[in-house]
């Protein structure tokens, strides 16, 4: 592999500044947080998908709106509910009369998914067939309705948000449909500061709209020239031995994680692993990705993908502190 980016020059630095920009335009909106907005970006430009999961109030679904504005991209929310159908979500073929001719035929009247950003809100209270519509769009960037097939319009994202703490009347999300999620974001409750902050513009007449500081072709651009920035052919090696140190029943697989782990992260835990980690990167003004972009993007990439077994429920072992284990465990190449 050559050891030359083929990222353009300046190209990183240039991206650092528009996406601050984005930042600052977000940050009109959504006080502190920084993480949260810093990860949903991150799965935006590497076109990949983002679970929100947090407490209601913490601004998961304010974000997703104010994204859908400062990106200049057509958003669209679906609110998930129980009595919620597949076809509510991709839409149905509807029996229309041609008023010239007076003949009966069957139109396709698309749902809120043929959106750039699409919102599932609350996305555990539907059940899993409901749930199971989103999972082509995902994957496959298409909408299948009948024996017809209708592309999705590229840049094309699904950020979903969950409470963690509410179980009645919600379904959880087969692994299958996790596994198509690029990160796991975990919102936290907000600082202080940023709280008294929250108070102060939601109970006064504060107003500061955000400005479309991006557009749907300039994602587009980025998306493929993050693709394009430099992995050294030892951190390959590293992200491999990260995953495959989760595996239970492998050769590879960490003595703690055999004891806490009831299913280890699969192939696409690799690839975006090194999506994020490129991600990481290009936000900081680089061309390529050292091991600290690796560590920064790991939780958010394996937490939903490691599956901890009844014993480290048991302990409060969550996956978080396998993935910290494992970061620790495995050695990392050196930082020349």
């Amino acid at each position: 592999m050559s050891e030359t980016s083929s990222v353009p020059a300046g190209a990183a630095e240039q991206f650092a500044e528009r996406v601050e920009h984005v930042k600052q335009e977000i940050h009109k909106v959504i006080v502190g947080q920084e993480l949260m907005v810093e990860q949903t970006l991150e799965c935006i430009f590497c076109h990949g998908h983002a679970l929100l999961l947090g407490v209601p109030g913490l601004a998961k679904t304010l974000l997703v709106n104010t994204l859908g504005r400062v990106l200049d991209v057509k958003a669209a929310r679906v609110q998930f509910t129980p009595d919620l159908m597949p076809s509510d979500i991709t839409g149905t073929d509807v029996l229309q009369e041609d008023p010239g001719s007076g003949r009966r035929q069957f139109a396709f009247i698309r749902g809120p998914i043929f959106a750039n950003l699409l919102l599932a809100d609350e996305i555990n209270r539907a059940p899993p067939k409901t749930q199971a519509a989103l999972l082509e769009a995902m994957q496959e960037r298409q909408v299948t309705a009948g024996n017809r097939k209708y592309a999705l319009e590229p840049p094309f994202f699904v950020l979903a948000t969950q409470n963690p703490i509410e179980q009645e009347g919600t379904y959880n999300l087969p692994e299958a449909q996790l596994d198509r999620f690029m990160y796991l974001v975990r919102v936290d409750y907000p600082e202080t500061a940023d709280e008294i902050e929250v108070l102060k513009r939601t109970t006064t007449n504060y107003e500061d709209e955000p400005q479309a500081v991006m557009d749907g072709p300039a994602i587009l651009e980025y998306q493929k020239i993050i693709r394009d920035v430099l992995v050294r052919d030892d951190l390959y090696d590293y992200v491999v031995r990260l995953v495959q140190a989760s595996r239970v029943g492998k050769d590879d697989c960490l003595p703690y994680s055999k004891q806490w782990v009831a299913w280890g992260a699969g192939p696409r835990a690799c690839q975006y692993l090194l999506f994020g980690a490129k991600a990481h990167a290009f936000f900081r003004g680089r061309p390529h990705v050292t091991t600290a972009d690796v560590h920064a993007v790991a939780k958010p990439v394996l937490r939903h993908r490691i599956l901890v077994n009844y014993a480290a429920m048991s302990e409060g072992i969550g996956s978080d502190e396998v993935i910290d284990h494992i970061l620790e465990t495995v050695a990392a190449p050196s930082a020349a």
